[in-house]
């Protein structure tokens, strides 16, 4: 079967431009034939083609809203992103009391299990078994970005289960209890920011998918937005603070560690660079690292409805009054730490390597040196890779050919007119 990715390409709309080819992270994204294609296995699912495509052709696939209704019983998860989406709340409890209104039967705030998971990471760091720095996995394309850039740091990534994951397993064993419906009966869905959660959730890199449906946090907000006008005195009470809230944006989850070591960082490009410096040893006295592919942090994803930098004020407008924290373990009887981590490892995705054989892999490399000595060094992706390098691969590998280099096809070009005119001339003579 084919893996998922919810990052798609709408062939029609696509003009060819290498817009997304150059801010591809992973160089998944050629241009042949006057059309863009995706490398599959190369996709960590950022949204960064998304965003940039000035043409809409590059889009997110997710369920849509109707798919709750093939549960008798539903339960939402909006993750903490949702809230500042809205203008003018003054509180959690409209959005959540909004969500019971539109076809929902409970709500489990994702922002609740941030807390639960806040409140285990930092016991987990006082132990001496924990690698330092620890990176936390809650961004799933920088841990996907992990898995085929950087596999010596992982390690280093944090084992217990992300906050959607926490939350789904909590908000269904209580849908059960308090419907009485055995579990399949039961619909859990998450109101994601961004389409790598879309992906992470459909297919979970470290164990076994526990959401019914992924929906998109802009299609929810225009489900949402009438029915809070009509809400009065909303009766719904969220369970999370500001410790839960702030995992919204970049360095929100950070500082609920209360840790005075550690360093949070947004954008794919920004966090590439973060870990390149964290696999070569260059930084040192950090315990904790936070990284997050979308600027801002999950304010920034690309299903969002507002401007990242406004959303962000507005979550620092909502944290007001509120109290630090207000999940905690002890919530949940008989809920330890080690019911929360991953069921299995995540693993080593081999996708960049040249070969599985290193001989052969050294025989490619070779091939590799030898065709960008010929090429001119400049980058233009005018022959549909990204760069010199990656075209020069591409032809060692056999996916692209040497005279798709428009720079030596004029080359060869000027060259058989230049022996044209010379046997021109002689024939004159």
């Amino acid at each position: 079967m084919a893996e998922f990715h919810s990052v798609t390409l709408d062939f029609d709309k696509c003009r060819g431009c290498i817009n997304c080819v150059k801010r591809c992270p992973t160089e998944a994204i050629r241009v042949k034939n006057g059309k863009a294609f995706i490398i599959s296995e190369r996709c960590i699912d950022c949204g960064e083609c998304i965003r940039i495509c000035p043409h809409h052709a590059k889009k997110a696939v997710y369920d849509k809203m109707s798919v709750i209704e093939g549960y008798e019983y539903r339960v939402a998860l909006p993750a903490p992103s949702l809230y500042p989406q809205f203008n003018n709340l003054d509180s959690i409890d409209y959005v959540l009391d909004g969500l019971l209104r539109i076809g929902f039967d409970d709500v489990f705030e994702v922002a609740g299990a941030a807390e639960l998971v806040s409140e285990m990471t930092r016991s987990m760091m006082k132990r001496s078994d924990c690698p330092k720095p620890l990176i936390s996995n809650a961004c799933p394309a920088i841990v996907k970005l992990i898995q085929v850039r950087f596999p010596k740091l992982l390690p280093h990534l944090h084992t217990l289960q992300p906050p959607v994951e926490v939350a789904a397993r909590l908000a269904r064993e209580r849908a059960v209890k308090k419907s009485g419906l055995p579990a399949d009966k039961i619909g859990v869905f998450f109101i994601s920011p961004c389409p790598a959660k879309v992906t992470a959730l459909r297919h979970p890199a470290g164990g076994e998918r526990v959401v019914d449906g992924v929906l998109s946090i802009s299609e929810v907000y225009m489900a949402l937005l009438p029915e809070m006008k009509k809400i009065e005195r909303p009766q719904a009470e969220q369970i999370s603070g500001i410790s839960g809230i702030s995992w919204s944006y970049t360095g929100g989850e950070a500082t609920a560690l209360l840790l005075p070591h550690y360093l949070a960082a947004d954008g794919i490009e920004n966090s590439i660079k973060i870990l390149d410096e964290i696999e070569n040893d260059k930084l040192g006295g950090i315990d904790f690292v936070e990284l997050d592919a979308c600027f801002s942090g999950c304010v920034g994803g690309c299903l969002c409805i507002e401007n990242p930098y406004i959303a962000r004020t507005k979550v620092r407008y909502l944290r007001k009054y509120q109290p630090v924290t207000m999940s905690h373990l002890a919530d949940y009887p008989g809920k330890e730490e080690k019911d929360f981590l991953f069921e299995d490892e995540v693993e080593y995705d081999p996708v960049l390597e040249l070969a599985s054989d290193p001989v052969k892999a050294m025989e490619i490399m070779l091939q590799i040196e030898e065709i960008e000595k010929k090429l001119p060094g400049i980058d233009c992706a005018s022959c549909g890779s990204p760069t010199c390098a990656c075209f020069a691969q591409d032809v060692a590998t056999g996916k692209a050919e040497l005279n798709d280099c428009v720079f030596l096809m004029k080359k060869e070009l000027e060259g058989k007119l230049s022996g044209k005119e010379q046997n021109d001339g002689k024939a004159t003579v």
